[in-house]
């Protein structure tokens, strides 16, 4: 079966960045930083903390403390999560913060995400289409 590809433009990760910020900003929890990953989160990253006013972005961090929240593109695999899960001061408390969430999954209580994927189906979002045009036949 040939692998499916859904294309986001950058009008419907504004809207999910905002239906995020929401939810976010439901938790009543304070940030003062974001924590994030250099590929997949950096972009995502930065447009919630623009919104939340939060200046201060953490990239590839070895330690995230307990004021700052975790910011992805995805939670697929959940390996992300599980990486970044063990480098939180406190593991219970990490707020780890999506756009997309992938269907079908277990997700940790700790998961916040704007919208769920319909299926198995690739996501490919505005800031990666030269890289997924480059591996695609990788993928």
């Amino acid at each position: 079966m040939e692998k499916q590809y859904d294309y986001k433009d950058w009008d419907e990760i504004e809207k999910c960045v905002d239906l995020l910020v929401k939810k976010i900003r439901d938790t009543n929890i304070e940030f003062s930083s974001i924590s994030t990953v250099s590929r997949g989160g950096l972009v995502p990253a930065r447009l919630v903390a623009d919104r939340l006013r939060i200046c201060q972005i953490a990239v590839d961090p070895m330690t995230i403390p307990l004021d700052s929240l975790f910011v992805d593109d995805i939670y697929d695999t959940g390996e992300t999560f599980r990486r970044m899960v063990e480098r939180a001061d406190y593991p219970d408390k990490l707020v780890y913060a999506t756009l997309y969430a992938r269907a079908k999954k277990h997700y940790p209580s700790q998961l916040i995400y704007a919208k769920s994927t319909d299926g198995d189906e690739y996501v490919v979002y505005p800031w990666d289409r030269f890289e997924h045009m480059t591996t695609k036949k990788d993928v």
